[in-house]
């Protein structure tokens, strides 16, 4: 995984659900993940679902992926090849999913960000700038372990590599 991201915002508000992020009408396409993350947010933002481009961001306010424990929620967000989901806060299920599968979740202050604004988020030092409008945050980078999931690409691949589940720093 990179140590600097570097994209563009799509800015989302407060309790954002799994249900906004995959509307429930596409439970029929749950086997086709490509054709379900076309559907991404488009209750939320239709620009998204038609113009989000790998290494966007997607950055909201709080309890972002409430609801239900769908992991496509946060599978259909990888998909779309999003860099990283930062918010004030997570719906922890959704928070453990993303990791699990793959995405990068980032909790901090997400105030005077806007869509369209580029981004550069540093994950080793725990800095997000906003180059568009001069203002920078910080967050608590991930624990190691989380980081090592990350780096595999999901859970599932972090043990397919390692033959089962392979604690940072060790042999």
């Amino acid at each position: 995984m990179e140590r600097i991201l570097r994209g563009k915002i799509w800015r989302f508000g407060d309790g954002i659900s799994t249900d906004h992020i995959i509307p429930g009408r596409y439970y029929h396409l749950r086997g086709n993940l490509q054709a379900l993350a076309e559907h991404a947010l488009e209750d939320a933002d239709p620009e998204f679902a038609r113009s989000a481009q790998p290494g966007d961001f997607v950055v909201a306010g709080k309890n972002f992926g409430q609801g239900s424990s769908r992991e496509h929620a946060a599978l259909v967000l990888k998909e779309r090849g999003i860099a990283a989901v930062i918010a004030s806060s997570f719906a922890r299920i959704f928070f453990r999913n993303a990791v699990n599968v793959g995405l990068m979740p980032i909790i901090c202050d997400t105030g005077g960000f806007e869509t369209g604004d580029e981004i550069e988020v540093d994950l080793v030092e725990g800095r997000v700038r906003n180059l568009t409008r001069n203002l920078e945050r910080t967050f608590r980078p991930l624990p190691p372990v989380m980081r090592a999931i990350l780096e595999s690409g999901g859970l599932v691949p972090h043990v397919l590599r390692y033959g089962g589940f392979r604690w940072p720093d060790t042999p």
